[in-house]
């Protein structure tokens, strides 16, 4: 405990000496629409600052205290992982829970996380990605304060959400403070798609929010909380460590990839556009040095490339299509020609694949989770039907509108 709090009155000293929010890290750079935000030239050379990095705010919380961590690959403090960080400065690390690709972000979409030990700290690992998605009272009986710190890209199908939900939920159940260290939604300029009918909730969808929900974690466990979303309504005893120097207009590069399959932020934009396919025939690049950023099946014949899926561990375990050559197209350009610029989900992929699916022999173009990922039945049967894509739109306006009303409640930031 001495060191910690040498620690925190280190971090006061240097916080006097700099710009209100900064830590001293290195920082990540904003990338903002200059033209349409109409920035001063002081504003852009602004630097966002992650929760994590703002030690002062919570490191007096958590002094003497037992704690656990819901962290990732993503966790970072500059560029050192928020784990090392605290265990190097005294803090009582009890528990690590892994979420989805697991504590170091080296497992694939999908496959089953294993409880373990950090083999650098020697601190616990618990799975909350397998049969236990919810921490049990024997996991938090020995912890006192709870933090979660994961980069999220803000759709509804991403599992971080439902991943921090469970963590909320049990922690509302057990009395125990959870502490958020808030990070920038990179798709958080723009909310987008059909809001979720709670008949198709499931862990790719819990919560009765657009595709495209455009709030950070923290703004969406205020969300969870006030909205009595938890079991029973209870509520969790929150603590929000803002981004300083971050609204919903800028667009954040992130420093880490989110998770294995989304390695630039071009696949990040395409990302609530192209996860929809996983609930296709369609292959998304799982497999390839371009996930998320391109599209193709075998024996299409429009197209202008070709790509074959490979096994890649940790990344892309035997991804559809495995070894089989896909004919299709590259969509990185998008990205920017119509994600940034147009702020909308682009529906028109779905529907040529669709169109043209008796170019190939499978003639199942949905799988049975394509309702799960679009949070309806609809958009199965709008795109069946060759519903113009204006007037898919259209029908998404009333439930994002009543959103939108509900989401300003919560929201930590500028937009």
């Amino acid at each position: 405990m001495h060191k910690i709090l040498l620690f925190i009155s280190t971090v006061f000293a240097l916080s006097s000496t700099r710009c209100p929010g900064s830590s001293g890290n290195e920082k990540i750079a904003v990338q903002p629409e200059v033209d349409t935000l109409h920035l001063t030239e002081t504003q852009v050379q602004q630097e966002v600052v992650v929760g994590a990095e703002r030690m002062n705010e919570y490191l007096p919380i958590i002094a003497g205290k037992k704690i656990a961590l819901m962290v990732n690959q993503t966790s970072l403090v500059g560029k050192v992982h928020l784990v090392d960080t605290l265990h190097s400065i005294g803090a009582d690390i009890r528990r690590i829970f892994a979420p989805e690709h697991g504590f170091r972000g080296d497992h694939s979409a999908g496959a089953h996380v294993d409880n373990s030990k950090d083999e650098k700290t020697g601190i616990a690992i618990t799975s909350l990605y397998g049969n236990t998605k919810k921490p049990t009272p024997e996991m938090l009986k020995d912890v006192d304060v709870l933090i979660f710190d994961i980069q999220d890209v803000g759709v509804r199908f991403y599992t971080y959400i439902s991943s921090m939900h469970y963590l909320m939920e049990a922690c509302a159940e057990q009395n125990k403070k959870l502490i958020i260290l808030d990070r920038p939604n990179p798709n958080g300029h723009y909310v987008d798609g059909p809001v979720l009918d709670l008949k198709y909730k499931s862990f790719v969808g819990m919560h009765p929010v657009p595709l495209v929900h455009g709030m950070t974690v923290g703004e969406f466990a205020q969300m969870i909380n006030g909205e009595g979303w938890l079991k029973d309504a209870e509520k969790c005893e929150l603590m929000i460590v803002k981004c300083a120097n971050y609204n919903h207009l800028v667009h954040y590069k992130l420093p880490v990839r989110p998770s294995p399959n989304l390695p630039t932020m071009a696949s990040v934009y395409l990302y609530p556009s192209l996860g929809l396919f996983e609930g296709t025939n369609v292959s998304v690049g799982r497999g390839t040095e371009k996930p998320f950023e391109m599209l193709g099946r075998p024996g299409l014949k429009q197209g202008n490339i070709s790509f074959t899926p490979v096994s890649i561990p940790g990344v892309a375990d035997h991804p559809k299509y495995e070894n089989v050559t896909c004919s299709g197209f590259v969509l990185s350009e998008f990205a920017n020609t119509w994600v940034l610029a147009k702020k909308r989900i682009y529906l028109d992929w779905l529907y040529l694949f669709y169109q043209s699916n008796s170019d190939t022999a499978n003639t199942d173009y949905f799988l049975p989770v394509f309702t799960k990922l679009a949070g309806n039945e609809i958009l199965q049967k709008q795109i069946e039907n060759n519903t113009p894509v204006n007037e898919v739109y259209k029908s998404w306006e009333p439930g994002l509108e009543a959103f939108r009303k509900i989401r300003s409640k919560y929201l930590l930031y500028l937009e």
